[in-house]
């Protein structure tokens, strides 16, 4: 097999005559390990190498497994872990036919083991990657072999021994093997809200049922209804998981898990309440493995992009991001922040809490336990030589004024502030007790945004214009005779709901010469925000009828949002 192995690869595959050296020299017992060993040193790329074995054994190559070809009742009886460590799946290829696809066609004890495992007698194999091996096996356990209405009636009340088990940290659920019910549901429910992108879990107590929603692309959603009388045990063993005291059911407690679900690393801010009906939870939920966003994937339009860019490059002033909670102004800022995260710079956050961690970037949690609160933090912060301080939220007027001292003092400050424009911004710091002219002085921008769901790209399909929804978007007929208007009909992967995922509309006042002089006369919020429009300022209603008229959302989702 060595002779014939190495003649494909320097005949058919035309392999260097150094690499083909190094291969030679390889020793080995027999020809099973020294394919073995092949793989194992890395002298070649893995695409060359199955390539290779596919005209050496005449085996056909997939690098891509449909998912009609996944079948979880096949990987069944198969753990997660035995599947990974062996790089090898059973696949569906007909009503009738099962191939294995492996990533290492001379294991022949494992196509052995899973032949006879599934009784099927002979199987083919065919020569798969082994990154899209761990996929496939990903996909196949995503919704388990038990539905959650199985494992509800499996749950016995006496059962809750078994709930306290020990789970490690960064376990994948896809691999626990446990058999008690309670902590199958709870794996189950975790893996579910991963896979259909849940920010939050919601498990909510009531006088006779029990109701579990996901927030998914801000909404709320039912999605599990288990038995009341099984709420103690859900409870308990989350409590378990988050470190929380279960024998205290009387006062609010936070904690923290974490979890890995297939390739993705998952951070869990576990909040109780105790209501009249038990203990109410709500689950946090943050992909650590997802990429940050950068400032040109958040929906800015080029020319709001080009202004912020500038602004975030300028040595002293305050940038504020506006909106309400859920809004994306952590994710605003911490685009931002990498943008400006060059070695030349000293950057400094407080934040409640560090929702991301970022290189180079140093973070600071608050813990009023201990005293170390927005004003106190900052307060020591600037102490620290800073050129660039991100103070999480701005709450209270002493956090405020250190925060306008520090801008007016040569550093660059970018916070958040909840309000429901970006004119209401000075309304609310004026409020606080700021004098407006230190307003007038400090403060660069004012940004407000808003969170709207995307038209999802699966179910996409043009849409008639409603002539009623463009008039209360304020949208002229000129504009509209150059519009994309699209709805989603609804599918699987946007569940029936016509929209997947996120984009952000955003209202952009810049602290111009005119806004100062008006900042200086007046509060009022309205006012100052007719000047702004009159400067050229465009709404976040406005912004949202541009992102209708590309197709990238409807008006129905802009005006629930943009409520005026």
């Amino acid at each position: 097999m060595k002779t014939a192995l190495l003649d494909i690869l320097s005949r058919e595959l035309l392999i260097d005559e150094e690499k083909i050296a190094k291969i030679k020299s390889l020793d080995s017992k027999d020809e099973f390990s020294f394919a073995g060993l092949l793989r194992t040193k890395g002298i070649l790329e893995e695409s060359v190498l199955l390539r290779a074995f596919s005209i050496l054994l005449g085996l056909d190559i997939m690098d891509r497994i449909p998912a009609y070809l996944i079948d979880t009742k096949l990987a069944s009886p198969f753990s997660v872990s035995y599947l990974k460590q062996r790089k090898a799946i059973p696949l569906r290829k007909g009503e009738k036919e099962v191939v294995i696809g492996i990533n290492d066609p001379f294991d022949t004890e494992t196509i052995d083991t899973i032949t006879k495992s599934l009784g099927l007698g002979f199987l083919e194999t065919v020569l798969v990657p082994e990154e899209e091996i761990g996929r496939s096996i990903n996909k196949a356990f995503e919704e388990g072999v038990h539905t959650a209405e199985q494992i509800l009636k499996d749950i016995d009340e006496d059962d809750s021994a078994r709930i306290f088990a020990e789970i490690q940290e960064t376990t994948d659920l896809l691999e626990d093997t446990s058999e008690a019910p309670v902590i199958q549901f709870v794996n189950l429910m975790l893996s579910k809200a991963v896979k259909n992108r849940a920010s939050d879990i919601h498990i909510e107590p009531y006088q006779s049922n029990l109701n579990i929603r996901f927030r998914i692309d801000g909404l709320l959603y039912n999605t599990f209804d288990p038995p009341k009388k099984l709420h103690p045990a859900i409870t308990s063993r989350i409590k378990v998981m988050a470190g929380l005291n279960i024998a205290e059911k009387r006062v609010p407690q936070d904690g923290r898990i974490e979890i890995r679900v297939a390739d993705k690393n998952i951070d869990i801010r576990v909040s109780s309440l105790p209501t009249v009906y038990g203990e109410r939870l709500v689950l946090r939920l943050l992909n650590k493995s997802s990429e940050m966003f950068k400032l040109n994937e958040l929906g800015i339009p080029e020319a709001h992009l080009v202004e912020i860019r500038r602004l975030i490059t300028l040595s002293h002033g305050i940038i504020l991001v506006t909106g309400p909670t859920g809004s994306g102004k952590t994710t605003s800022l911490y685009a931002a922040l990498c943008e400006i995260n060059t070695p030349d710079k000293n950057i400094i956050t407080i934040e409640d809490p560090v929702e991301y961690q970022i290189d180079g970037i140093g973070q600071v949690h608050v813990n009023r336990k201990v005293g170390l609160t927005f004003a106190t933090g900052l307060r020591t912060i600037v102490r620290q030589d800073p050129d660039v301080i991100l103070v999480g939220e701005i709450r209270d007027l002493e956090t405020a004024e250190i925060a306008i001292q520090a801008a007016l003092t040569g550093h660059l400050v970018l916070s958040t502030l909840h309000t429901n424009d970006a004119a209401s911004a000075v309304t609310r710091l004026i409020d606080m007790g700021i004098e407006p002219f230190l307003i007038s002085s400090s403060v660069l921008s004012i940004i407000a945004q808003r969170l709207v769901r995307t038209v999802c790209p699966y179910c996409k399909c043009a849409s008639e214009i409603n002539g009623e929804y463009m008039r209360e978007l304020n949208v002229n007929r000129e504009d509209l005779k150059h519009a994309s208007i699209c709805i989603g009909k609804g599918c699987e992967k946007c569940m029936g709901t016509g929209y997947y995922g996120r984009t952000g509309i955003y209202e952009i006042m810049k602290i111009s010469e005119g806004i100062k002089k008006t900042i200086l006369t007046t509060s009022d919020a309205d006012t100052i925000k007719r000047v702004a429009i009159g400067e050229g300022m465009r709404t976040l209603r406005q912004d949202g009828a541009d992102k209708v008229m590309r197709g990238i959302s409807t008006t129905e989702e802009i005006l629930r949002v943009t409520q005026v």
